[in-house]
């Protein structure tokens, strides 16, 4: 099972947010991935096959090696739609 992390600053609320968003879009979708929330700097040592995040947050994960999404808007629904559509 493919394994989704959803990374904020802090981990709490946020990130809390969007890992329920996307468990309902992977629900509609029909597609199964573990979604978790965690803070940026758990996130450098945790494995995930995809990261998602604000691009002013995220980006700082980048090491050319993990699948990372940045979000311009973390709220919008559509936009992370997308990116599990795309990348799952």
């Amino acid at each position: 099972m493919k394994k989704v992390l959803v990374v904020c600053g802090n981990g709490l609320g946020s990130s809390m947010i969007v890992e329920m968003n996307a468990n309902a879009i992977l629900k509609e979708l029909g597609l199964e991935a573990s979604v978790s929330h965690t803070d940026l700097t758990t996130a450098k040592t945790e494995p995930a096959d995809l990261y998602i995040g604000s691009e002013d947050i995220v980006g700082s994960l980048e090491d050319g090696k993990k699948n990372i999404v940045m979000l311009k808007n973390i709220m919008d629904k559509k936009e992370l739609r997308a990116a599990l559509e795309n990348n799952l």
